[in-house]
């Protein structure tokens, strides 16, 4: 009979895991808990009825009411209770919802019910405990009660700085961020023909990442774009250590969650990298990784630059997954990032 890695931990109970919120994030949240062995998904809830909701009921995932029911039952949708129903069967909630929501369900909700809670990178850093990113922080969040996984673009510097920081340890990281303008369903956002620069000095990514890397001097400026499919990050950093590119080049292959790719392999824009993404299978197109290009990776008088591409979509579900763990008590790292990678294909 064939094993699983899961063979070889002891649980003592599955994980019942809650979202609360089923827009872009909560959708891939939820996906990316049913494929734990280790987990439950016992629900989502929605306010107001749309299609994904219609979807989730058609697989079978137990809808709840944040409110009033009616709205939904009104469509079609079959209503399982409200979110303090929900709160009586999970472990933890992965709040899903939109800024400020997370932070006042902590109170409104979560609190009184006794139930741990995951918050997104919308919300402030003070909503929760701690900032998390898997790769740089995990033990910290061990059996916390809320934590706060940071943004897309957040998560992307941390992994390749957090990397860098112990190959060969960093003075200061310097960053131009080309910020999509919304993503693909939000017709309503982003600029149509202009680059929106951002007037915040240093714009408000820099301070969030020292969230998760505590002592790392980073500075940030940011720039909007008319695309919708990815964003990027142009790189600097000033290292303790003098590596060559191809040193630089390896580290970044042997780092879960970055994805060394190359320009002259037909991919030398974030268009292919999502077209990458969809021939490999990934569902709805998802790229988890950090894509850096290769042929970017350059060093110029002791400083380090390096492109690298963001799916905003989807790189910080599996952060997700492996603060569930965390939070509730599982302490090896390695595992839960390798046991996440693997059931999601990453």
């Amino acid at each position: 009979m064939a094993h699983t890695l899961y063979d070889f931990m002891r649980w003592e109970h599955m994980i019942n895991v809650g979202v609360v919120g089923y827009g872009t994030i909560g959708k891939r949240v939820a996906d990316a808990v049913i494929l734990q062995e280790d987990m439950k998904l016992v629900g989502v809830t929605g306010r107001t009825y749309n299609y994904r909701l219609e979807i989730a009921a058609s697989r079978g995932i137990d809808i709840y009411s944040i409110e009033t029911p009616s709205q939904l039952k009104d469509q079609g949708i079959k209503v399982k209770g409200n979110l303090k129903d929900l709160l009586k069967k999970a472990d933890i909630i992965v709040d899903c919802s939109p800024k400020p929501c997370g932070k006042e369900n902590i109170d409104k909700y979560y609190k009184p019910a006794g139930v741990k809670a995951i918050l997104q990178g919308g919300e402030k850093n003070d909503a929760a405990e701690l900032s998390f990113v898997a790769q740089c922080n995990y033990r910290d969040a061990i059996n916390k009660d809320y934590v706060r996984v940071v943004s897309c673009n957040t998560t992307g510097m941390c992994r390749t700085l957090h990397a860098l920081d112990k190959a060969f340890g960093v003075k200061k990281a310097r960053a131009t961020l080309i910020r999509r303008g919304g993503d693909p369903h939000a017709v309503t956002r982003g600029p149509i023909n202009a680059i929106v620069p951002s007037f915040e000095l240093p714009s408000h990514h820099g301070p969030d990442v020292r969230t998760v890397l505590y002592d790392m001097e980073v500075f940030t400026t940011a720039v909007i774009v008319p695309t919708t499919m990815m964003h990027m990050h142009n790189m600097s950093v000033v290292l303790k250590k003098q590596p060559s590119v191809k040193e630089v080049v390896e580290l970044f292959k042997k780092t879960p969650r970055v994805r060394v790719i190359k320009a002259n392999h037909k991919l030398g824009s974030t268009a292919e990298v999502i077209e990458l993404a969809r021939d490999l299978g990934y569902k709805r197109g998802d790229m988890m990784d950090i894509c850096v290009w290769e042929e970017g990776i350059g060093l110029y008088d002791g400083e380090l630059f390096f492109p690298q591409a963001v799916h905003q979509e989807s790189d910080v579900i599996p952060e997700n997954i492996d603060a569930i763990r965390a939070m509730m008590g599982f302490k090896d790292q390695e595992k839960s990032i390798m046991l996440t990678n693997i059931s999601l294909g990453i």
